[in-house]
């Protein structure tokens, strides 16, 4: 491609800042409060990113909110367990994030739309670890009505349409339970025709629901900060290169829009990157993530590939060095939707943990606890390479109806479709269900009947599900006295392959605990950031909590906003 003129027309801006997840976002807003000219660039068409179709959880530890919802943390609590749970090799941006997290909500919350609320029962992913607490620490945002956007609601990514009722409705966590009990309890009735009325009305004007739960909610308050303090937004726009002035300060970027012209733009005081990491760069992926096996799959994101990285690497920025646990591991089914598509659904938090389903691997057997995190069960899959991957969840009719699978939701009085694109297997028998999925038939029945006979008592030897709060909390608090256990008898019996995806990389840039990025060498390359999933994670591959992805983003978007606001004019 030929460059741009050097002789084109610039913009220019005090601080250019390339991707519009919540990263990118948060640097944006906090620059702009702090009185800089921002540019946003994204190369969707569309805001958001991952975030946008993420459930939105903020894990920031001994956060003020949680001390005023009775869940009491601290400092050293958060040490203590995050001294359990990562590696443990880069201590002083892990320490930044701990001590910084707080004070960055207070200032976001003051200066912006933001609002969080504490999630008084989360728990963290190991809760029996020292340190770790029940609730609290997990932040999510306030829901938002997206009518206040205007016309820039258009902006904010979608959820997955999985995701959704109606064809536009999202629910919030609170809502899941009253579904559920809408045709046996009159008050979850009345509560979900008022959920349908609101949505009825909401539809008369806008082409699907304008109150937002969740990652879509995070985006849009996020959003609304930037464009209220005066940040532009370019959808479209690629960054082709990041090009450095004569005292190697990086200064400008040559960008081609949607009509594949290009650009200039000047950033005066500094680039922050958070185009959402490395999944998306099959090339630089396989780096990262085992092939072993057939383990490298697709991210649960769609998209073009980020380019964040690449710019980095072209001006002499390093990459963290290549692990095994390089991605953040989640279960994900694939399938097409109507319009041609391809679907990933992430199987985090709705089925695996509800009482009536297992996991088995194509010999029939299960390997692991459904229960534990996303990110624990991808890594049984993977010590199972040769046998679970793909691993297939499997239950009956019962709880096909009550819990849905994947992407049939609960309640769908027809699954014909799903069946016939391969999608659900479908049996009148475990036997036969066995033979659909490539397992041997009598070690099927045998792995069912064995889980079964301690299941009509709540138990489960083999693995202990529900043997923890964590696990508790995502089950079903109806089914005692385990929430996560109930036998599978009631035929037809249904299945569902399940193989690794990634909700993102934990690889990444190297940058400092000021999200400066670093050179090969280990110094700071003047005038340029990184944030998000661009930054090599500070939790080195591990996922100790819910929103351990988003509270960096937050926590390091806020610190890169400062202190790119705080450099001198170039």
């Amino acid at each position: 491609m030929t460059p741009a003129s050097p002789d084109a027309p610039e913009d220019v801006f005090d601080v250019v800042v390339v991707g519009a997840g919540a990263g990118g976002l948060t640097a944006a807003s906090t620059a702009a409060a702090q009185g800089c000219s921002v540019l946003l660039l994204e190369q969707a068409d569309v805001v958001g990113g991952t975030t946008a179709i993420s459930g939105g959880m903020v894990w920031i530890p001994a956060n003020h909110k949680a001390a005023a919802a009775q869940r009491p943390d601290s400092l050293d609590a958060a040490r203590t367990y995050l001294a359990e749970t990562v590696p443990g090799t880069d201590r002083q941006r892990l320490e930044t994030f701990i001590t910084s997290g707080d004070a960055a909500i207070r200032d976001l919350e003051a200066r912006t739309s933001l609002r969080l609320q504490p999630v008084v029962t989360y728990p963290d992913y190991y809760p029996d670890l020292p340190g770790a607490t029940a609730g609290g620490r997990v932040l999510e945002p306030v829901p938002f009505d997206a009518r206040s956007l205007g016309k820039a609601f258009a902006l904010v990514r979608d959820p997955l349409p999985e995701f959704m009722l109606f064809g536009g409705m999202m629910i919030s966590r609170q809502d899941i339970p009253h579904l559920r009990r809408m045709a046996k309890s009159p008050r979850s009735a009345l509560h979900v025709a008022k959920l349908l009325f609101k949505y009825g009305l909401q539809r008369l004007g806008a082409r699907r629901g304008t109150t937002l739960y969740l990652g879509n909610a995070l985006v849009a308050r996020l959003l609304k900060s930037a464009l209220d303090l005066g940040v532009t937004v370019r959808t479209c726009n690629t960054v082709n290169r990041l090009e450095a002035d004569a005292n190697g300060r990086v200064a400008m970027l040559e960008t081609r829009d949607a009509s594949a012209r290009l650009h200039r733009v000047r950033a005066r005081r500094g680039v922050v990157l958070a185009t959402g990491g490395i999944s998306h760069d099959a090339d630089l992926r396989r780096d990262f993530v085992p092939d072993s096996a057939g383990a490298l799959t697709a991210t649960v994101s769609a998209g073009d590939a980020p380019r964040g990285a690449r710019l980095a690497m072209a001006i002499g920025a390093q990459l963290s060095a290549p692990t095994r646990d390089g991605a953040f591991w989640v279960p994900a089914s694939t399938f097409t939707r109507a319009d041609g598509s391809r679907g990933v659904y992430p199987h985090t938090v709705t089925d695996r943990a509800k009482p009536g389903l297992i996991a088995v691997d194509s010999n029939g057997q299960r390997f692991v606890n459904e229960a534990v995190s996303y990110h624990e069960f991808v890594r049984a899959q993977l010590a199972h390479a040769n046998s679970a991957i793909p691993a297939w969840l499997i239950c009956d009719s019962r709880f096909l109806w009550k819990y849905g699978l994947g992407k049939i939701k609960p309640f769908t009085a027809s699954v014909s479709s799903d069946v016939q694109s391969g999608y659900l297997k479908r049996a009148k028998t475990l036997g036969e269900l066995a033979r659909q999925i490539g397992a041997p038939s009598t070690a099927l029945e045998h792995t069912v009947a064995a889980f079964n006979k301690d299941a009509e008592r709540g138990e489960d030897p083999a693995f202990g599900r529900g043997s923890n709060v964590y696990q508790r909390s995502l089950g079903d608090a109806d089914q005692q006295p385990n929430p996560c256990v109930a036998p599978l008898k009631d035929g037809p019996f249904y299945a569902v392959a399940v193989q690794p995806a990634d909700l993102g990389m934990s690889a990444g840039i190297v940058t400092d605990d000021q999200a400066r990025v670093l050179a090969t060498g280990g110094r700071p390359i003047s005038g340029l950031y990184a944030c998000g999933n661009d930054m090599a994670s500070v939790m080195e591959g591990a996922y100790p909590g819910p929103g351990i992805t988003l509270g960096p983003a937050l926590t390091f978007g806020w610190l890169a906003g400062r202190h790119v606001a705080s450099e001198p004019i170039a």
